[in-house]
């Protein structure tokens, strides 16, 4: 099976393409934008644009329980790194709940607590929970490992990994199924051009 959405004609997953292309998607003819990892690059995907729009969210939301149906994972709760994964996570929980198959949400943060309960992992998942790790762009991949081996610490089992946005750079998806996690994309930077 693909990586890649399977069936990127649908009305959903082109209607939330046009948005991020509108609203999200900045280029240069120069390398001014300093990604996560450091690297410049002559664009820059500000998918906050999306993820925490109305529209956006809506779109996500059914776009990513949909992928889950196809890749026929069903996974007690989907999370992921704060803040990237935060408004997705949430985004699938409210749509799974509108159908009638409800999936947990759940934000992994980037240092423990250091007080109460000392949680790096906060939501409705205990060990041996099956989740789906979430991000919303993929260049590196170090922000999704981060989210796989703090998921793994809390002793949750992985089923895949899901991006909104696999920017194709860096060997990101070779670092992450280096992890023995499957990564699916709903969207490649192709995609945009």
């Amino acid at each position: 099976m693909s990586n890649s959405v399977s069936n990127n004609s649908t009305p959903n997953w082109e209607r939330l393409r046009q948005f991020i292309k509108a609203n999200c998607f900045l280029k240069s003819d120069r390398p001014v934008f300093k990604l996560t990892s450091g690297k410049m690059s002559n664009f820059y995907f500000d998918l906050r644009m999306a993820t925490l729009s109305p529209e956006g969210q809506f779109l996500i939301g059914n776009i990513i329980f949909d992928r889950l149906s196809e890749l026929g994972l069903s996974p007690r709760a989907v999370g992921g790194l704060t803040m990237g994964a935060d408004p997705i996570a949430t985004s699938v929980a409210y749509c799974s709940f509108t159908r009638e198959r409800p999936v947990e949400a759940f934000v992994i943060r980037k240092e423990p607590k250091t007080h109460g309960t000392m949680k790096q992992v906060e939501g409705n998942v205990e060990e041996g929970d099956e989740v789906v790790i979430l991000d919303d762009v993929l260049t590196t991949g170090k922000s999704t490992i981060k989210a796989i081996e703090a998921a793994r610490a809390a002793g949750l089992k992985i089923l895949a990994a899901i991006v909104l946005l696999d920017r194709g750079e860096h060997e990101g998806k070779k670092n992450v199924e280096a992890l023995g996690v499957p990564l699916y994309s709903i969207f490649r930077m192709e995609d945009f051009n």
